[in-house]
């Protein structure tokens, strides 16, 4: 027995490993000379299938979750269609983008990023935007985000960003969070992140609804049209509803209440028909334009700003049905960038190069066949004739005995297309390069897009992304890299890291360090080079800032407001304030002390949607209290104290008429404030005929952020 546990320990022992002081190396034990980059075909050319190195660091990154998705486990569906609103066909020869009015069906996923499937909706994160169009030359899945960036230049560390932000291995936290060591210590080291970070420590990413959030197609793509001319495409996504955010307060506690909250509210919006919508926008860049600007079209760091190049509008999406079953739709759709069409192709861009390997390697694993194109979510309505057989749950009955290509005893069938009778062609740019491990000096700009985009915010936005930072790194217990986090903000804006370093109890160190500087050389960085700042042709975008967002409505169209009730309650004053809210398309949900029905004033029974038990304020856009008999009982519930006093920490429209606005009056906050902001409407006319318009007009501003303390005033 001795002997045996005595062995055991041994094998135990082999297995473990921490990597002090050791060479990186392959699986199979060579030494890696560079870990950053892809072995590409000149530091702008395409990556290289022969890249061993790169391909087994993703094949085995790609099966490291069996079956969830590592990343974007969490999702939510529905199906739709996209109609074509302006016609391109000189600029692509994609079907689907041919006549105006032409419909292709569509599914669109949508999901955070970090978080395992049983995470909540409004951790703060990234989020997918994924759209696969049923097209009849074939799938096309357009792979977005919500954000028009990424952390990474290159594919090859997509993994080490993915280990970095997920749960700690050690312990397994925390979930679906990057506010702990690893994520920032990762990030304190990659100075390319810094644009990426502007944009997730700002309200982007704790958005208040799928459907009102933009879409990023984040590489450059090219468009290709029937002559085989060639342009640069960015894709956009404009939401509707325009783009919205929630507090961060405000996100915290709906996970609690509800973390569900961005699936029901897609599904409900769907059964009510409230059908979400987008327009579907491009940015065109001539082939001949590539290397204009002050930045590399094939960085998937940067944005083409709009003031630049201006986003013309193609199209729209609209959602119309909910999934019939969870599991066989939005689970087991598989996306792909590298699914596309005639009329779309590539750019050189590294990060895009690895997914095209990365995509159809993880589906492998994650559906467990090469045959998941044959699961029905994931079906072409174009016919498929090839010559792959079998595999693991093959579905298709092939006949005859023919199964290569070419041949004579099928009569050379199925054959190849002509490029002219929609065959695929790849667009014909020349490659005349050495093989290299390294990165062209114009992705060397880590802070000039930050610069941009922390410039365009509105103070109130500023403050926001000040106090995300100063949670996030607050939680890092590791001071050399909060010091490290500083020395990069200060690289974006001063007062920036002061502000960040204040709430840290910090000081911005004096000099950036960096892998170089610290003694790393170059050679063993895979050639990359110093960080450097280079000035935009453009200081400040209103695009980039969600309260200047040109795609922001004033609608309230599926907002939701809780109306506070009790026994006693005027039947008039609901019925007026429900009947205005639908007429705009929003819906007022009656919250009540109990469930069942409670009784108003003139003797008749209104339905409670929610108990104060079952319902929070962070669940809904707004407050309402109408007048009537229940208003003591109301007064001295803590829970409608409760209701108000986070609206109002919220940023949130509060309503009240009649006897009611003494309840609003007598609310903690009240005391802190020297007027009312036009986020608090009030009115003691219990027939007042403007109540609910000035009500919905205020709904519209959607939020008074205002209210905080604002550290940029």
């Amino acid at each position: 027995m001795k002997n045996f546990q005595d062995e055991k320990q041994r094998d135990l022992s082999i297995n473990k490993s921490d990597g002090t002081n050791k060479f990186l190396t392959t699986d199979q034990g060579v030494r890696i000379n560079d870990d950053n980059n892809s072995l590409k075909a000149g530091e702008r050319g395409p990556s290289l299938l022969e890249d061993f190195i790169l391909r087994e660091k993703i094949t085995h990154f790609d099966h490291e979750r069996i079956p969830e998705r590592i990343v974007h486990a969490r999702g939510s569906g529905a199906h739709g269609f996209f109609e074509v609103t302006n016609p391109i066909p000189e600029l692509t020869k994609a079907g689907f983008l041919q006549e105006k009015g032409q419909k292709t069906p569509v599914f669109a996923r949508f999901s955070t990023v970090a978080g395992s499937r049983g995470s909540t909706d409004l951790a703060r994160d990234a989020r997918g935007f994924a759209v696969k169009f049923y097209t009849q030359e074939g799938i096309y899945d357009l792979v977005a985000n919500n954000i028009p960036v990424f952390f990474i230049q290159d594919a090859s560390k997509f993994p080490d960003l993915v280990h970095a932000v997920k749960p700690e291995p050690h312990n397994e936290m925390p979930q679906a969070a990057s506010a702990h060591d690893t994520f920032w210590d990762f990030i304190s080291l990659m100075p390319e992140s810094m644009h990426m970070i502007m944009w997730v420590m700002s309200d982007r990413a704790i958005p208040r609804s799928y459907r009102m959030m933009e879409g990023f197609g984040v590489h450059t793509f090219r468009f290709v049209n029937a002559e085989e001319q060639s342009v640069f495409v960015k894709f956009h996504w404009k939401p509707k509803l325009g783009t919205h955010g929630v507090a961060w307060d405000e996100a915290q506690k709906i996970s609690g209440k509800n973390p569900d909250f961005h699936r029901e509210d897609l599904w409900e919006a769907i059964e009510m028909g409230n059908f979400p919508e987008w327009e579907l926008g491009v940015q065109i860049i001539p082939d001949k334009d590539e290397h204009k600007y002050d930045f590399d079209l094939l960085d998937p760091t940067k944005i083409v700003p709009e003031e630049i190049v201006p986003v013309t509008i193609v199209g729209r999406i609209v959602l119309n049905k909910n999934p019939d079953n969870f599991f066989a739709e939005t689970e087991q759709i598989a996306f792909h960038p590298g699914h596309i069409v005639p009329g779309i192709d590539f750019t050189n861009d590294p990060l895009l190069q690895g997914r095209l390997f990365s995509y159809t390697d993880t589906q492998l694993s994650r559906l467990g066949s090469p045959n998941f194109h044959e699961i029905p979510i994931n079906r072409s309505v174009a016919p498929i004739h090839n010559n792959q057989r079998d595999g693991h749950m093959r579905q298709e009955i092939n006949t005859g005995r023919v199964s290569y290509h070419p041949n004579s005893l099928g009569g050379g069938c199925p054959y190849q297309a002509k490029i002219a009778e929609g065959g695929f062609s790849s667009f014909n740019e020349r490659i005349d390069a050495h093989k290299v491990r390294e990165r062209s000096e114009s992705f060397n700009d880590h802070f000039g897009q930050a610069k941009l985009f922390f410039n365009s915010q509105t103070d109130e936005e500023k403050s926001h992304i000040v106090k995300a930072l100063r949670f996030e790194l607050g939680k890092v217990e590791t001071t050399a890299i909060r010091v490290r986090m500083l020395g990069l903000l200060s690289q974006v804006d001063r007062q920036l890291a002061e502000k960040v370093a204040l709430g840290l109890g910090a000081t911005v160190p004096p000099i950036l360090e960096t892998p170089i500087n610290k003694g790393v050389s170059p050679e063993n960085e895979g050639g990359n080079q110093e960080p450097q700042t280079v000035e935009q042709a453009v200081e400040s975008s209103d695009a980039l800032s969600m309260v200047k967002n040109p795609t922001n409505s004033p609608t309230i169209a599926s907002r939701k407001t809780a109306i506070i009730c009790a026994d006693g309650v005027s039947e008039a004053a609901v019925m007026n304030i429900k009947k205005a809210l639908k007429k705009e398309d929003a819906k007022g949900c009656i919250i009540a002390p109990h469930l069942g029905s409670i009784v108003t004033d003139s003797g008749g029974a209104i339905a409670a949607d929610f108990s104060f038990l079952t319902a929070s304020s962070v669940l809904f856009d707004a407050v309402y209290i109408p007048h009537g008999t229940m208003l003591n009982e109301l007064a001295e519930n803590p829970e409608v104290m409760e209701f108000l006093n986070d609206a109002y920490k919220h940023c949130k429209v509060i309503g009240a008429d009649g006897d009611a606005s003494s309840i609003v009056s007598g609310a903690p906050f009240v005391a802190e404030m020297t007027n009312y902001d036009s986020g608090i409407v009030l009115t003691s006319d219990i027939a007042s005929p403007g109540f609910a318009q000035e009500f919905i007009t205020a709904m519209s501003q959607h939020r008074f952020w205002q209210r905080e303390p604002n550290l940029y005033n």
